[in-house]
């Protein structure tokens, strides 16, 4: 099973060394630490365009000093590639949190003194283990391992398997060279991980990584040898090579040679048999190279064909004719994962093959699925075994296990989300809606095009609420488009027309019709008409029902379009009335016209005359203008929707956190971006869905991370527009502040283990200038949310390798408020020219699969990348699934002994000091409160399902739960036999208990 190491990604970096025979020190050489990236430059960065980028600025790691007779160092290069130690211990405070958006960077970027090497192909040069052969091979060759001794020792030693496969060695060594030797007969067990006494006792235990330590147990006293290596592949053949040998002897060639990949080679032969239809025992080249591209389509058509070339070469054979054995030989090097093969033998008990058992074990250990049978596991080796005789016999090779790994069951997004399954029966104000601004326009706000396919293309992606800014047209009809700019003009008419045909493409689900109207009475009548002939029963016209309190469900307004707009008071007797105009439009044109500080208020107090027609359409979405939180709270109709310029809404966030979270309980605000945006760049809609907003119209035409955080965050709840807000964020009875730094009270926080494998066919980034399709990769994992979720993380560069590049790269976060938390992957290239973005891919937390999975990758507009995708491993504690974290359960939640108490200065002044002295142990005791009360509430939550503080009640059975005397006894005994529960005291108990107990009679 995966395992992951604390803290940080387990970066590169050697090994302190032992110590010299002077020195008493463990001797640290510093290497060329990783920096962040960069920035700048055209095209798409990780971050949005209005921001700039700041380094990771990853520590420089510790080295490998020499002891004297070691083995030679390390190349720089090489060793600049070492993985075996964790980068955390070398971080100053908490690693990976970044400035406030999480997101805004320094705009420079350290470059490699290294040169960029001009490639047009990107064929690794190493070879690829693809069997437990290649493994033994690369044992017989050697290779460099960490001997890790008692009291920090740690010796550089080459390790290799005799040729009589009877004995393991290593050189050089002081010792006589009979005596630096293992027999592979006296090994009793091969333990991954840091597992013995010699690794726990180990003064560098927390700067080894997990995955690269291993040990070997033999002899009559179970004796360890301990060993580092330099990374976690390497490790993998050295635990896989000697658990064969193990099982095998020294017959394991001779039992691989027979048995290994039988399955493969009799499938591969069949299909080679198929295409040579004259039997004449070799295929043409183009034919070889479209089989195998069939069977492997990420593959590029030249790396094939340079595979087969040098195969050719190497063999000193003339002419392009493939015969059987170099087609299963290219196939084997090409299509074999290393990082599969070494999962698939980590199950298979020492076989080429998962059989049904060994499948179960997988899917229950670390796929996190319940009550799996043998007959699901035989079920998913006939869907994805390719060889007919491993569907016979229930056995899954290397090919089927790929094909399941990559395939969408084990897709990163849980498919349970793929379809509605939230409670769509709650108020409308409790949902998170995903909106549109100026839904018109294809390009920027002042001198774009406007066009009906910004219509088509946000209600196609599951858009729920789009703006129509509505002017008078020639020829009496209505237009729309920016006022007081440069944008093109289309007809109202033609975009409801495309509005009624694809209003319930994506979600059947309410559609809120924003209308900003500047339109005479005439041209609002026909406005009207235009709506009532094309939409009919569709418009939600209905008056709201004063004696309710909150606005109706999605559920029961499915299918209804609602219109936003002004709407003229309820003792208007006229046809037409005035009211206060919500110009957007005319706010930006004086924002171009005359820099000035911008105003805080969006409202620009101008009237104008509304139709009555028009004012009926309007029902529970009536535009106001917000004045104050204590003023709506006690004035505002749960019907009136106020509208929040960027700028104010960020005030607010900011300024009154908790009473923007508790106006949005009951009623809708929407956030429109600042006038400043003339780019149509977009806000972080994080910041406002932080405080409960609902409709944060976004710029759909401008892409960018923004766009990543609202496409990823709908992409739940199956795509249709709806979000539940967290429970928090609803109920009457609780208070959250939306700029938390700390854990929310009744809120469990979740840890998340991010396991970054491999990486698959990364393409060049679009805008790059380099010639080639080389790239230098690395992976940012950010987590945004609430200001105490935002953290980011990345991995090493893998130099010149964009097909299948091995990060072994682990990372945890904590996650205090799991219902608003989302992650995204970013792929960037390291030594990039005009462009460094390669693909991104975002999620909410809620809708991660635990276990191993693969992470689609999309472009720069939100097109999936063919082929491309991240290999990744995923833990999170309290969540059924695989993996080992270091911190199971709540251990988040903070021991009496980690607790941190008040104390007090001393001021020397004997009268002043006395007094503060004795408030020392109250103060104590109300930390212990706090802690005590907030554990209860989590725990009440997580025992019975219920939301923490939805009535006293609760709250009262929570505390008292954990309420004991001084002898650990309970104070409190529940009786829940009856209906109701009832408290019955014992013991000696304070005064304040009594109260609680009277208190909660009284309930």
């Amino acid at each position: 099973m995966a395992e992951f190491g604390s803290g940080g990604g387990t970066g590169g970096g050697g090994l302190p060394s032992s110590p010299g025979p002077v020195q008493g020190k463990v001797a640290f050489k510093a290497g060329d630490g990783e920096g962040g990236g960069g920035g700048g430059g055209g095209g798409r960065s990780r971050f949005d365009s209005a921001g700039s980028r700041v380094s990771n600025g990853d520590c420089a790691q510790p080295g490998a000093g020499e002891e004297p007779g070691s083995a030679p160092p390390a190349s720089p290069e090489s060793s600049s590639k070492e993985k075996g130690f964790s980068t955390s211990q070398q971080r100053e405070g908490k690693p990976g949190i970044p400035r406030r958006s999480s997101i805004i960077k320094d705009g420079t970027k350290q470059k490699r003194e290294r040169k960029k090497t001009v490639s047009f192909s990107s064929m690794p040069t190493e070879k690829k283990i693809s069997s437990a052969s290649d493994c033994i091979n690369a044992m017989v060759e050697g290779s460099e391992l960490k001997k890790v001794r008692s009291n920090s020792r740690v010796y550089h030693r080459y390790f290799l398997l005799d040729a009589d496969m009877q004995s393991l060695r290593w050189e050089p060594s002081k010792k006589d060279s009979e005596k630096a030797k293992i027999d592979i007969k006296s090994i009793k067990e091969v333990r991954t991980g840091k597992n013995t006494d010699i690794f726990r006792s180990n003064g560098i235990y927390d700067q080894i990584s997990e995955d690269c330590a291993f040990s070997i147990i033999y002899g009559e006293n179970y004796e360890s040898l301990d060993l580092v290596a330099n990374s976690a592949d390497v490790a993998n053949i050295w635990v896989t090579g000697l658990r064969y040998l193990i099982s095998y002897g020294k017959h394991t060639l001779d039992m691989l040679g027979t048995t290994q990949d039988n399955m493969r080679t009799s499938w591969l032969s069949q299909m080679f048999s198929e295409s040579d239809v004259d039997n004449l025992g070799h295929i043409p080249l183009c034919n070889a190279v479209q089989f195998i591209k069939d069977l492997n389509p990420g593959l590029k058509t030249n790396k094939i064909e340079l595979k087969f070339k040098e195969l050719h070469r190497s063999r000193e054979k003339t002419g392009t004719e493939v015969t059987k054995e170099e087609f299963i030989e290219v196939f084997h090097e090409l299509c074999t994962r290393p990082e599969i093969y070494f999962l698939l033998v980590q199950f298979s008990s020492n076989k080429e093959f998962l059989d049904t058992k060994d499948l179960m074990m997988f899917l229950e250990a670390e796929q996190g699925m319940a009550q799996v049978t043998e007959e699901i596991s035989l079920e998913i080796i006939q869907k994805y075994e390719p060889a007919k005789e491993g569907q016979e016999k229930g056995c899954l090779s290397i090919d089927g296990f790929t094909n399941y790994l990559t395939s969408p069951d084990c897709h990163i997004f849980d498919p349970e989300h793929k379809k509605v399954c939230q409670d769509m029966k709650q108020p409308l104000s409790h949902y998170f809606i995903n909106s549109s601004h100026n839904t018109y326009l294809i390009e920027d706000q002042f001198r774009g095009p406007s066009d009906i396919t910004g219509y088509i293309r946000a209600l196609k992606m599951g858009c729920r609420s789009v703006e129509l800014d509505v002017w008078d047209g020639p020829d009496n009809e209505p237009v729309i488009y920016t006022g007081h700019t440069m944008t093109s003009q289309i007809v109202f008419r033609s975009v409801i027309d495309i509005i009624n045909k694809y209003a319930f493409f994506a979600s059947e689900y309410p559609l809120i019709l924003c209308l900003e109207n500047h339109c005479s009475i005439k041209q609002q009548k026909v406005m009207v008409q235009h709506m009532k002939k094309i939409l009919g029963d569709k418009l939600h016209t209905q008056s709201p029902n004063i004696e309710e309190s909150y606005l109706p469900s999605p559920e029961s307004l499915k299918g209804k379009i609602l219109i936003k707009a002004k709407k003229l008071s309820a003792n208007c007797s006229g046809l037409e009335g005035d009211v206060t105009d919500e110009d957007e439009g005319a706010e930006m044109s004086q924002r171009v016209a005359k820099e000035g500080v911008e105003q805080q208020n969006s409202m620009t107090g101008k009237r104008f005359q509304l139709c009555k027609d028009l004012s009926e359409l309007v029902s529970i979405c009536k535009s106001v203008q917000f004045k104050e939180f204590q003023v709506s709270f006690q004035l505002q109709k749960y019907w009136e929707v106020c509208s929040f310029n960027e700028v104010l809404a960020s005030k607010y966030a900011n300024e009154n956190p908790g009473d923007f979270v508790n106006y949005n309980k009951r009623f809708l605000a929407r956030v429109f971006p600042s006038p400043m945006r003339i780019d149509s760049s977009n806000m972080n809609p994080q910041d406002f869905w932080k405080c409960g907003c609902q409709i944060v119209a976004m710029n759909f035409q401008t892409p960018g991370l923004m766009m990543d955080l609202n496409i990823g965050w709908f992409r739940q709840n199956g795509n249709c527009g709806y979000v539940l807000r967290p429970a928090i964020m609803r109920e009457e009875v609780s208070f959250f502040s939306a700029n938390t730094k700390d854990t929310v009270p009744g809120v469990s926080p979740q840890l998340l283990h991010i396991k970054i494998i491999s990486g698959q066919n990364f393409p060049k980034p679009k805008g790059s200038g380099a010639k080639g399709d080389v790239v230098d990769p690395y992976v940012y994992v950010e987590i945004h949310g609430i200001p105490a979720d935002c953290a980011e993380q990345r991995t090493k560069t893998m130099h010149q390798n964009g097909d299948n590049p091995i990060f072994d790269e682990s990372f945890e976060f904590q996650i205090n408020l799991p219902e608003l938390a989302m992650v995204r992957f970013v792929v960037l290239d390291d030594d990039y020219i005009g462009d460094e973005f390669i693909g991104q891919y975002t999620i909410p937390f809620e809708c991660l699969q635990t276990g191993y999975r693969h992470v689609p990758l999309q472009s720069l507009t939100g097109e999936s990348l063919a082929h491309a995708s991240l290999f990744v491993h995923v833990a999170i504690t309290n969540r059924r699934g695989g993996g080992k974290p270091h911190k199971r359960g709540l251990s988040v939640r903070k021991g009496k002994k980690s607790r941190e108490y008040a104390s007090m200065r001393t001021l020397w002044i004997k009268t002043v000091d006395e007094v503060f002295k004795n408030a020392l142990q109250p103060i104590r005791d109300a930390t212990d409160l706090r802690e005590n009360m907030q554990n209860a509430v989590v725990s009440f939550k997580e025992l019975c399902g219920l939301s923490p503080v939805a009535n006293l009640m609760q709250c009262i059975l929570a505390v008292s739960m954990h309420l004991v005397g001084p002898d650990n006894t309970p104070l409190v005994v529940m009786n829940l036999s009856d209906q109701y529960p009832t408290m019955e005291l014992q013991g000696i108990v304070p005064e304040v208990l009594k109260k609680i107990v009277t208190a909660y009679e009284m309930v």
